[in-house]
């Protein structure tokens, strides 16, 4: 077990969803570095401040909070008390053993660097701004790889490989990882109890002033178990939960599927992120983000921000109408969005209108937005009160099948809103029948 001395002293920082959230001397010197005090100046949630004035947060204190959340997991799942199985007990390392401590700190320091890689304002156009393949994990591994936080790990005394690892999981680090990695990685960006998901919704629904992001996580991480999947025959452990915490975890997803809808996909806010991607796609050189690190670190919010007061300014400066529409609040507004009734007509309805809209408005005058997700089940092992394990598709319908969500949007120029309101009062049931192509 990693032990702190006199020396290496404890640090706090008061956090509104965590509370006290505490680290030691050693740690402090990965916060202290520059690829993580330049989260600082990243917002968590893009422009939606513009929308909800609350939401001013950043990536920083949202990764200290996956910090906490995922020690929380990782003294809970290791305690062992809360192991069951010998196949658990053979993997999980003893709290009094060097290797247990290590890995702590390991699971705390990738925690902290998930998403040091992130682009200014976050995923606001994230595909169309970076190189094709490439994403903001790649960039984070970089990061936790490159030169500038070599000397902090040693000092740390942790392997950079391992941080990358747990950060940013085997898709983007590239190698398979070992069950116990697999495991760990779970417990930071897991799909279903990872603490990235945990935090990010309690903490973009308390800044935002809303409360579909709340539920119970203190109950769901002291219910979280590893555990064999005996379901399916295997003693391969997975991050699961007892039977107590299913109705939680029931309730994070739906608290992900109210922020999603209520929230992530606000028509406002869904606008703001397509004029701040085609302001950047005119004003950054290249028209693409820099994947280089020196430049990585170098851009924030703040130099974007200033690229757009400048442009709003100035007529002949690339991206100046994009600017004005962010600056001055010149957005479009929504024009149309699907209904059950309208698509129960013609399942394509937006498309038409999209595409009728364009031809009577103009292409420069007209957006369109689509997103859907899929309703994918969320199986994990659950450890039943009679000592047997169950899938939870299996005890849940929640589970077995998520709720999916979607948006499709139809924008329109400002200036065009009230004509062409009424063009598609007057036209929409002729666009939108079935037999037009």
């Amino acid at each position: 077990m990693l032990a702190t001395t006199v020396a290496n002293r404890i640090h706090e920082i008061r956090d509104p969803i965590h509370g006290f959230i505490k680290f030691d001397s050693e740690e402090r010197k990965l916060v202290n570095s520059g690829p993580f005090q330049r989260l600082r100046y990243i917002h968590q949630l893009a422009l939606t401040y513009l929308v909800y004035p609350g939401a001013t947060h950043r990536r920083f204190e949202h990764s200290l909070g996956v910090m906490d959340a995922a020690t929380h997991i990782y003294d809970v799942v290791t305690n062992p008390e809360n192991i069951y199985h010998d196949s658990v007990r053979s993997l999980v390392p003893r709290q009094a053993d060097y290797e247990w401590g290590y890995w702590r700190r390991v699971l705390r320091m990738a925690a902290l660097c998930h998403d040091i890689g992130h682009l200014p304002f976050s995923h606001a156009a994230e595909k169309e701004l970076l190189p094709p393949g490439t994403r903001h994990e790649h960039l984070s591994r970089d990061h936790i790889l490159g030169e500038e936080l070599r000397p902090v790990f040693a000092e740390i005394k942790i392997q950079q490989e391992d941080v990358a690892k747990l950060a940013v999981g085997p898709k983007y680090y590239g190698k398979e990882l070992s069950v116990w990695e697999s495991i760990l990685y779970e417990m930071i960006g897991g799909d279903v109890f990872g603490a990235d998901r945990i935090d990010y919704l309690l903490r973009d629904s308390f800044h935002s002033g809303v409360a579909y992001g709340r539920f119970d996580h203190s109950r769901l991480i002291e219910t979280m178990r590893i555990l064999p999947r005996e379901d399916r025959g295997s003693n391969e452990p997975e991050l699961g939960i007892t039977l107590g915490g299913l109705q939680t975890a029931e309730s994070l997803l739906w608290a992900r599927y109210f922020m999603y809808t209520q929230l992530y996909f606000h028509p406002v806010r869904r606008i703001y992120d397509i004029h701040l991607k085609e302001f950047l796609q005119e004003w950054l050189e290249g028209h693409r983000f820099s994947t280089s690190l020196t430049n990585h670190l170098a851009m924030t919010d703040n130099e974007v921000l200033a690229g757009l007061r400048q442009a709003a300014g100035d007529t002949s400066a690339k991206g100046h109408i994009q600017a004005r529409r962010i600056v001055d609040r010149q957005h479009f507004r929504l024009l149309y969005e699907t209904s059950p009734i309208d698509r129960e007509l013609n399942l394509e309805s937006v498309e038409l209108v999209f595409a009728a809209a364009k031809q009577e408005f103009g292409a420069d005058a007209v957006r369109h937005d689509p997103y859907e997700s899929e309703g994918d089940a969320e199986d994990f092992p659950v450890y039943l009160r009679d000592g047997s394990i169950a899938s939870s598709v299996n005890l849940s319908p929640t589970l077995r099948q998520g709720p999916s969500f979607a948006v499709d949007y139809v924008f329109i120029d400002q200036k065009s809103k009230e004509k062409a309101k009424t063009w598609l009062n007057a036209n929409k049931s002729e666009i939108i029948s079935p037999s037009r192509k």
